[in-house]
């Protein structure tokens, strides 16, 4: 592989893309991920969490790294956390979205956070796969469909949409109107590009695959 990637396991919702898509990569089960990660026969590198919401038995062999359960971070973080400390350069985050609102909007938080260090994330739900793109350009296949909106986060972003029903030229994105919701793709190769500030992208999990990214 080109990059050392990570995939992380959150106890929220899973869809039907399965975590073993990304070949090779290190896998952190975020406290009760274990369950979902084991439920797919799937075994962990690394187990990070306090475990208020994993009752079960762990895996021999395997890194455990506990924590308190009165913390300042979600268990998701801390493996996200873990994950940068052994040098991740791309990260596939699994069941952070669904459940609880709170934690859904704390991993899109976290999403932010790390485009904003340069490493490429995508936080996969049941419904839908999320990422965030700062100053970076993401190119569809045409065999993405469905829908896919563009929000700021933080501020103003500065997005050109291409290959899409709707285009958009460096339109200007605010955090209080939410202008880029529900464009489509059209079955041709699409382009998105945040020439400045910081969005956040979603579409359908049913596709397949990641969208590529790279330098604007």
């Amino acid at each position: 592989m080109s990059v050392n990637t990570f995939c992380i396991y959150g106890s929220g919702e899973y869809g039907e893309a399965a975590p073993e898509t990304v070949p090779g990569a290190f896998l952190i089960a975020a406290d009760g991920g274990l369950d979902r990660l084991r439920a797919r026969g799937l075994t962990p590198d690394l187990i990070v969490g306090d475990f208020d919401s994993y009752g079960g038995d762990f895996p021999e062999g395997v890194e455990i790294i506990r924590h308190p359960v009165m913390k300042d971070q979600t268990d998701m973080e801390l493996a996200v956390r873990e994950a940068l400390r052994r040098g991740a350069e791309k990260l596939v985050m699994y069941g952070g979205l669904g459940g609880r609102l709170d934690h859904s909007f704390a991993n899109i938080q976290l999403l932010a956070m790390l485009a904003r260090r340069d490493v490429q994330c995508f936080l996969v739900g049941k419904n839908e796969t999320v990422t965030a793109l700062c100053r970076k350009k993401a190119r569809f296949s045409p065999d993405f469909h469905g829908t896919v909106s563009v929000f700021a986060y933080g501020g103003t972003a500065v997005v050109t949409e291409t290959g899409l029903l709707y285009r958009l030229d460096r339109a200007a994105l605010t955090d209080e109107k939410p202008l880029g919701v529900s464009n489509e793709f059209t079955g041709g190769r699409a382009e998105l590009v945040i020439h400045s500030g910081t969005a956040i992208a979603m579409w359908s999990a049913e596709n397949s695959g990641f969208p590529l990214i790279s330098e604007v």
